[in-house]
This record gives structure tokens, sequence and C-alpha cells, in this order.
């Protein structure tokens, strides 16, 4: 079930999420002081172009500090336009029966494009689509 909504996703917009967020990473890797942001574009962006049956943890560790004033740089930048788009976007994928995993999978996007520091996209063991919410 996962592959099929992956697919479905694919095709409905989850390439162009991920286009966007690798064009980021790229260019925030141009940039050697946004080099770690752009490591997180790239993680967000594999993460967009499968994301059902994965889901994001905080790593947590010793650069928690780091992590959260990286984020909150983040967030003032970048993080709070990409969430208005990510429920921007969900709402027309929720208005019809077939779009509604879809927008559920965008609506999960917005934690880690809002603070993509300190996080890891695990993959989801043997879990069933409702269970994916988390």
């Amino acid at each position: 079930m996962n592959a099929l909504l992956n697919v479905i996703w694919l095709l409905f917009g989850g390439i162009w999420l991920a286009i966007g967020y690798f064009l980021a990473g790229i260019v925030c890797c141009l940039l050697v002081v946004t080099i770690p942001f752009g490591i997180a574009s790239f993680r967000i962006g594999a993460y967009a172009l499968w994301p059902f049956g994965r889901s994001v943890v905080d790593r947590g560790g010793r650069t928690y500090f780091f992590s959260t004033l990286g984020n909150v740089v983040w967030v003032l930048v970048a993080g709070i336009w990409i969430a208005i788009g990510h429920v921007l976007t969900s709402i027309p994928m929720f208005l019809s029966i077939i779009g509604i995993p879809l927008g559920i999978a965008n609506i999960k996007l917005i934690p880690v494009s809002l603070m993509p520091l300190g996080k890891e996209i695990v993959p989801t063991s043997g879990t069933r689509f409702p269970q994916q919410l988390r």
C-alpha cells in the first residue's frame, strides 16, 4: 500500500516538492555558511520524494543547542514560508477522496520543513496508513 501511495504522491506533486528541496540544497551548499541547511534540504527532499512508510524523529545528542539555534534561524528565514506552502498545497489535495492521503503526507512534511536540523527520517516498520500520522 505504501508503494502505491508513494507512486501517486510522486505523480501528483511529490516530484516538484523534491526538486524544490534539492535545488534549495544545492544553493545552500554553494554558500559555505549554510551547508548544514543544504544537507537538511537534501534530507527533506528525499523524504518529500517518497514519504509513505517513513517518519521523522528527533536525533537528539550533544548538538542539541546548535540544532535549536540553527532551527530558529531557519524558521525566520525560510521555514515559515515552506510550512505555509505545504498547508496551501494540502488544501486542494484534501478536497478529493483520492487526495486525502496526499494531503496528510503534505501536512506530515510541515514539522521537518519548519525545523529540519536535529531530525532524522526513519522507516516505519510494518505500520499501516493511519498510524503514520505521528
